[in-house]
């Protein structure tokens, strides 16, 4: 969203951003209530978040953070069009409220489906009240957007069954962080000796890790793995899977899996480059819901890759038509095993050849310069 602010604040628009003034993981942490970055003028709310402790205290935080967008939204001077996206998840009820009065177009940009998510997740029931108000929110904005941004053509397709898109649905990824990111070499790698890599083999899951990219038929590998001590598997993160996964490493007492924490920004090209192999999650249920956007770090640090999940997907059409990486089901512990062991056994040279065609995609295709200029001129769409 900063990139796309940017852009657009680049290009001769006035880009006012409305966000939190307190941290969403960490509500302690305080921001500047008022900001200029790039051009992009923002404002930060009070009484917006209080964090995740739990599915009430997040709901309050954003009815209060939503209530506060609209009746500044109202009252902005020369308002000429709005960008949403589902971040947070009701974001777009505040869009079509304001664009019911001052009559602006909407771009809508899809970083994942809800109410899909929350009953592919069992956390609420399909036909329940919560489910249909969520599903005539989704219909209200497919129908009242001037563009609609997915990140994958499956995630298209389940828009498009909710309400008529047509030619308004653009279909793009979103973009690495390339200005950050660039590979570095195991032995140059200041992150690999901090943490003790240096002769390891590294298998990396790095980014939010939920419930919606299980890990489980990894970590029961990682456990039949032990008896190689050369293979690690480096979970960096956070999110309401971490507890999960630091749960199984004091169950199982299994010493070949670590975590740590999200990295700063300026420090993610060393950890990204610090595996070996990126994997990949992506829960069965949960193609055309959220979107893999760990990939594109892996690819752009020159990493192949190893999905954990359905071929039918849109990391798995990376992999048929470009070559860098391999793929396992969930619940297939013994291949995972099998493929994990293999992977560690292949020469450096042949991992390279396949981290080199992701790094190439990126430049080539999925290039920030490219995606994001393609993105802010739907955003331009009248």
């Amino acid at each position: 969203m900063h990139d796309a602010a940017a852009e657009l604040a680049r290009r001769g628009y006035r880009v006012l951003v409305y966000a939190a003034s307190r941290g969403y993981d960490d509500p302690s942490r305080k921001y500047l209530r008022r900001e200029t970055l790039d051009g992009v003028t923002i404002r930060r709310l009070p009484l917006s978040s209080f964090g995740k402790k739990s599915i009430k205290v997040r709901l309050l935080g954003q009815s209060l953070f939503l209530l506060q967008v609209i009746v500044r939204g109202l009252f902005t001077r020369r308002l000429d069009r709005i960008l949403v996206s589902t971040s947070p998840p009701m974001a777009s009820t505040a869009a079509v409220f304001i664009q019911f009065f001052r009559r602006v177009p909407i771009t809508f940009w899809a970083m994942d489906i809800n109410p899909d998510q929350i009953v592919a997740m069992g956390q609420a029931r399909e036909g329940s009240f919560v489910v249909r108000v969520f599903d005539w929110i989704n219909r209200t904005i497919l129908k009242r957007a001037r563009g609609v941004v997915a990140l994958d053509r499956f995630m298209a397709a389940r828009l498009e069954a909710k309400s008529s898109v047509g030619d308004r649905m653009a279909i793009m990824p979103p973009w690495p962080h390339e200005s950050h990111l660039e590979p570095v070499d195991h032995a140059n790698n200041p992150f690999r000796k901090e943490h003790g890599l240096d002769d390891k083999f590294v298998i990396m899951y790095s980014g939010n890790i939920s419930p919606a990219h299980p890990v489980i038929t990894i970590l029961e590998a990682a456990r039949k793995i032990q008896d190689d001590p050369r293979i690690v598997f480096l979970f960096i993160g956070g999110g309401n899977g971490k507890k999960q996964i630091d749960e199984f490493i004091q169950r199982e007492q299994v010493s070949n899996v670590r975590t740590l924490p999200y990295q700063p920004l300026d420090q993610i090209k060393y950890s990204l480059s610090a595996a070996d192999v990126h994997l990949v999650a992506m829960g069965t249920e949960m193609v055309g819901i959220v979107h893999p956007c760990k990939v594109y770090g892996a690819m752009a640090v020159a990493r192949p890759v190893l999905l954990l999940g359905p071929m039918e997907s849109h990391v798995g059409e990376l992999l048929q038509s470009h070559d860098i990486g391999w793929q396992v089901n969930h619940g297939d512990v013994a291949n995972a095993e099998a493929c994990i062991r293999q992977l560690a056994a292949t020469p450096a040279a042949e991992l390279a050849v396949k981290g080199n065609r992701g790094k190439q995609l990126i430049e080539q295709e999925l290039s920030m310069k490219t995606l994001c200029g393609k993105f802010c001129d739907v955003v331009e769409w009248t």
